[in-house]
C-alpha cells in the first residue's frame, strides 16, 4: 500500500502538466467570443419596440450566470435594449465588469476584432443579429436566423493559431 500512496505521489510531482488543458487555458487560443440571443422578452404590448424581461426570462438570464460559472469574461457586450441589457447584466456582474454596447446595424467586425484580441467575450443580441455576428466573426455565412422562440443558442467561436473554429449549442 505504501508503494501505491508514494507512486501516487511521485506521479503528480512529476507529470503536473499531463492535464488536458481546456480551450480557454489553451496558449493556443487567440480569442474566444460566446454569443447568445436575450432572454424571453414580455410579448403583451405589440407596440413596445423595448420590452423587458418576462419572469422566465430573468431566470434565464440567471441561468446563463450559471452555466457561464467556469468562464472569465473579459468583456460582456450587448445591444442597447432592456431584453439584452436584463439577460447580459447577470454574467456581467459576476465578473465584475460593465456592460459595452454595440450596434448591430452599424458595427465594424474587424475594430471588434481587434479590440477584443486575446479577450473571452460574451455578446448578447438578436434573433437575427446573433447568428450574422457569429458569421461575421467567422467570415462565412455558417448559421440561419434564430427562430422567433428560441432563447437558448449558444453561438461559442474561437480563434487559435491552428485556425477559427465554432459549435451552436442548446441550453435550457
Amino acid at each position: 500500500m505504501k508503494k501505491i500512496i508514494l507512486i501516487l505521489l511521485i506521479t503528480l510531482v512529476a507529470f503536473p502538466s499531463c492535464k488536458e488543458k481546456t480551450t480557454e487555458e489553451n496558449e493556443d487560443v487567440i480569442a474566444t467570443y460566446y454569443l447568445i440571443r436575450h432572454a424571453e422578452k414580455d410579448r403583451g404590448d405589440k407596440k413596445n419596440k423595448d420590452p423587458h424581461l418576462t419572469t422566465i426570462g430573468r431566470k434565464r438570464a440567471e441561468n446563463w450566470k450559471k452555466h457561464f460559472k467556469g468562464v472569465n469574461f473579459d468583456a460582456v457586450y450587448s445591444t442597447n435594449y432592456n431584453r439584452t441589457k436584463e439577460t447580459a447584466t447577470p454574467t456581467a456582474k459576476a465578473n465584475n465588469l460593465v456592460l459595452h454596447f454595440y450596434n448591430p446595424s452599424d458595427f465594424k467586425i474587424e475594430e471588434f476584432m481587434e479590440k477584443t484580441k486575446g479577450k473571452t467575450v460574451l455578446i448578447v443580441g438578436h434573433s437575427n443579429t446573433t447568428p450574422k455576428f457569429a458569421n461575421a466573426l467567422l467570415g462565412e455565412d455558417k448559421y440561419d436566423d434564430i427562430e422567433d422562440h428560441n432563447n437558448a443558442n449558444l453561438y461559442k467561436v474561437t480563434f487559435t493559431k491552428d485556425g477559427k473554429f465554432s459549435e451552436l449549442l442548446i441550453v435550457n
